[in-house]
């Protein structure tokens, strides 16, 4: 079952990479009494999220956070060293949080798995992003597959 406005984001816990290594990070952390605005991509280094998606948050994070957001997170199916790296590629710095969800519990729990099996790259995310409060989901924007335009951060800072 997909979540939807006003329930309440799921138990998971996440890793990121710091300077000293991987670290995690629980659900209940990075959301209990924040603004958070979240987007997933299907996978990082792949072209819309590289081109499009990641980028966006990043140009935007000042707008974003002006409006009172305390944490942007960019969360895929990828283990922690490949988002930190994606991160670094992308020049990402402090604006946004690179949170791995490596086996998909987190896109499982919230019903927002993609199975891009054929096409050789596994269970996914969908693309999607949503606004958290602490904890309950605020906003959500689900892509259709393929697609790009409702969780981007223009439509994030319309949300706002």
């Amino acid at each position: 079952m997909t979540i939807n406005v006003g329930d309440k984001v799921p138990q998971a816990t996440f890793k990121y990479l710091s300077p000293e290594g991987p670290k995690e990070i629980s659900s209940a952390e990075l959301f209990g009494g924040k603004k958070v605005a979240l987007f997933a991509v299907p996978g990082a280094f792949t072209p819309t999220c590289s081109q499009r998606h990641l980028p966006g948050y990043v140009e935007r994070a000042g707008d974003i956070k002006g409006r009172g957001v305390d944490t942007i997170a960019c969360v895929s199916v990828n283990d922690a060293f490949v988002m930190g790296a994606w991160g670094k590629d992308q020049k990402v710095g402090d604006k946004v949080m690179m949170l791995a969800d490596g086996s998909g519990d987190f896109t499982k729990a919230m019903g927002l798995e993609l199975d891009l099996t054929k096409g050789g790259l596994g269970v996914r995310s969908q693309r999607y992003s949503m606004l958290v409060e602490n904890g309950v989901v605020k906003a959500i924007n689900i892509e259709k597959p393929g697609q790009f335009d409702v969780s981007s951060a223009e439509t994030m800072l319309k949300a706002l």
